[in-house]
């Protein structure tokens, strides 16, 4: 007696779970490249076959969706879309990708998260159904709020989601005393900071920092140096100096200096001569209000805002409950009593305890430790 093999059948679930996370990865693509819109990613697949692959373009436009199809062509029909946020509904610069989708004749959408912006908010969805598209919602929700924090932040909270970076010694001091750099962590770590600022829109710190350090805050990695954040610059008195890297590099990596309303126009004039985009905010006791920088970035299309300090800037953000997420650099070397401590006006163990742990990573000698909100 011959004995037959039974069918394979395919789990369904499983595969819709292995190409929603391959949309994820194509999203991520685009973090810190797509701002003022979310980095999405799209995958069309048909009869098992991966037809069209997508994510959002430089500047966020074309969508992940309308980039999925390009390259699917015809063989959209009938198919199935993956796509970690819901499709636009609302008329932009581009039309609405809701609109796209049903044109190609796609058949099912596997949709991640709806999308809380108010212009869309259900309104994707309930269009592909309303023209008998089945629209799954839900699939890998939690890593589409993590991956679409910017977005997520800046339509509800209007502000961007920040990203506090930290680098102590082993004996948890940020820098030499008075406030001179020092070397804490190596290179491993340096290329995951330049990793990081990549997949940022922006990157702040205060005027300490550039007068101190004179840093570059850019991407110096192979093909990353045109992803470098918008340079934000904290200067409440406006004596940022012409000679700074940040200044002298402007045509090439736009830098945002906010200050307060007391320097004069002249000293404004002069530096947006040179190229550099100013905003005066409120201030008190000499310190510009936060909540006022972060609400002028999200309206000038920041999603994302990596924060690296220095002490004064690190602690007042930390202060005032702005941190979303914290990665915490630390080196193996010891600085010494003298040294400075990462956050002024608070303890580092204070303020971790806000937080909840994800994970740690070694970086060659060096340890990551990356903390959010709980």
């Amino acid at each position: 007696m011959s004995l037959q093999a039974e069918p394979i059948v395919a789990d369904a679930a499983a595969d819709d779970a292995r190409y929603m996370a391959l949309a994820f990865t194509l999203g991520r693509r685009g973090l810190g490249n797509t701002w003022p819109n979310p980095a999405v990613g799209a995958v069309i697949v048909k009869e098992g076959v991966i037809v069209g692959r997508g994510w959002t373009q430089q500047g966020g436009r074309p969508h992940a969706e309308v980039e999925a199809l390009r390259h699917a062509k015809k063989a959209a029909q009938g198919a199935t879309m993956y796509v970690t946020l819901e499709p636009c509904s609302h008329q932009g610069k581009t039309p609405p990708c809701a609109d796209a989708i049903i044109k190609a004749g796609i058949a099912r959408v596997v949709s991640a998260l709806e999308d809380p912006n108010p212009e869309v908010a259900g309104q994707g969805h309930a269009r592909l159904r309303a023209k008998g598209i089945t629209v799954d919602v839900g699939l890998g929700a939690e890593e589409a709020r993590r991956a679409h924090a910017g977005h997520i932040m800046r339509v509800t909270q209007q502000r961007p989601y920040v990203m506090l970076k930290l680098a102590v010694s082993a004996d948890g001091k940020a820098g030499l005393a008075n406030r001179k750099p020092a070397a804490i962590t190596g290179e491993a770590a340096r290329v995951r900071v330049f990793q990081m600022r990549a997949a940022s829109d922006a990157i702040m710190v205060g005027i300490g920092t550039v007068l101190s350090d004179n840093p570059q805050l850019t991407c110096r990695l192979p093909g990353l140096f045109e992803r470098s954040p918008v340079r934000v610059v904290l200067d409440a008195t406006l004596k940022l100096p012409l000679a700074t890297s940040v200044v002298a590099t402007v045509r090439e990596t736009p830098t945002w200096v906010f200050t307060s309303s007391k320097p004069s126009a002249i000293a404004e004039e002069i530096l947006q001569q040179k190229g550099c985009k100013i905003f005066r905010v409120g201030d008190v006791a000499g310190r510009l209000d936060l909540d006022e920088v972060l609400k002028v970035l999200a309206e000038q299309g920041i999603t994302r805002l990596m924060v690296e300090g220095g002490p004064q800037v690190a602690g007042a953000i930390a202060a005032a409950g702005l941190v979303d997420e914290l990665a915490l650099l630390r080196g193996e070397k010891n600085i010494g009593a003298s040294g400075i401590a990462p956050l002024e006006g608070m303890p580092l163990d204070g303020f971790t305890g806000q937080l909840h742990s994800r994970g740690r990573e070694k970086l060659g000698p060096d340890t990551l430790e990356m903390f959010e909100r709980s």
